[in-house]
């Protein structure tokens, strides 16, 4: 039990500098980014992707692009929307007044 929380300690201040290491996952269907860890090193994040990977393809994700590297993520999620959100969808309000 001591083990686990100097693990938990010390991954937290790796984190907090920017030095942990997370799985990101980034999907073209759904367009997402999706951040996996902290992690000590990138052994151990090698040997836990398999289980993120597989839960995202379980749930119908496709487009899987997968790599281990040391940051430090503001968000978890990430949605592109930038792709799927078009303007001309819209009707123009040019010569409409308000």
């Amino acid at each position: 039990m001591g083990g686990n929380l100097f693990k938990n300690i010390f991954t937290s201040v790796l984190e907090t500098f920017g030095l942990a290491v997370w799985v990101e996952i980034v999907t073209d269907s759904p367009r997402c980014t999706y951040y996996f860890g902290p992690f000590i090193d990138e052994s151990e994040a090698e040997a836990a992707k398999i289980g993120y990977i597989e839960d995202l393809e379980s749930e119908g994700s496709k487009g899987l692009a997968v790599s281990v590297k040391r940051c430090k993520p503001e968000k978890l999620t990430i949605y592109d929307d930038s792709l799927d959100f078009k303007f001309d969808r819209f009707p123009a309000f040019s010569g409409q007044t308000l």
